[in-house]
């Protein structure tokens, strides 16, 4: 299991108050494939940029699919300009590959077979592998979780973080996801004031 995959599946959680904006967690998905990269040799993180490592070939495929899109050649990759390249749709391609290998599944709501679809976690190793780290507490994914809107319910959220790549991984994340939300607000606006001219005084 990867950081990316436990996210993902902290994310379905059916007890969470609130659905995780896909944008959000996609840039973190994102950011997670980097943490763990940076874990197998795979990268180094110099100040803000990716740096390709040795040649050790990820055993998860999506995590082998992130490694294949590094940039090898310098000027390297700014850790931001990863984020929203590789996090384009990521949370899309991460339910996909769990449905595929039947980690999640579709179900129908209510009694009727009409009723809508929703998707749900399947008793796994993985899942639950997933769950205790979560209940553990483990400081990268409930960083990760933080930035998202998932509250751990550590008593420090900023704790934890020793490795200073992770923590750099970890800030540029919250960062993208605090400019996503900007975008957000600024459309919001945008569009109630295009809404207010065509209604007119």
């Amino acid at each position: 299991m990867t950081t990316a995959k436990d996210l993902f599946i902290v994310t379905m959680d059916p007890r969470l108050e609130r659905a995780v904006g896909q944008g959000d967690l996609s840039l973190a998905l994102a950011g997670a494939e980097l943490i763990d990269l940076s874990a197998a040799g795979a990268i180094t993180v110099d100040g803000d940029r990716i740096v390709p490592g040795g040649p050790p070939a990820p055993d998860d495929r999506l995590l082998g699919e992130a490694a294949a899109l590094l940039t090898r050649q310098p000027p390297y990759e700014r850790i931001e300009d990863w984020l929203w390249r590789r996090g384009r749709d990521l949370a899309d391609v991460y339910r996909t590959a769990l449905e595929e290998d039947h980690e999640l599944t579709r179900k129908r709501s209510g009694r009727l077979s009409l009723g809508s679809e929703r998707l749900e976690l399947v008793d796994t190793p993985s899942r639950r592998r997933a769950a205790d780290r979560w209940e553990e507490k483990e400081p990268v994914l409930a960083h990760l979780a933080s930035v998202v809107g998932i509250d751990s319910g550590g008593s420090d959220n900023e704790a934890g973080l020793d490795d200073e790549a992770v923590a750099t991984v970890v800030a540029a994340v919250h960062d993208a996801v605090m400019e996503l939300e900007a975008v957000r607000q600024r459309r919001t606006i945008e569009n109630a004031a295009f809404a207010n001219l065509w209604r007119g005084p």
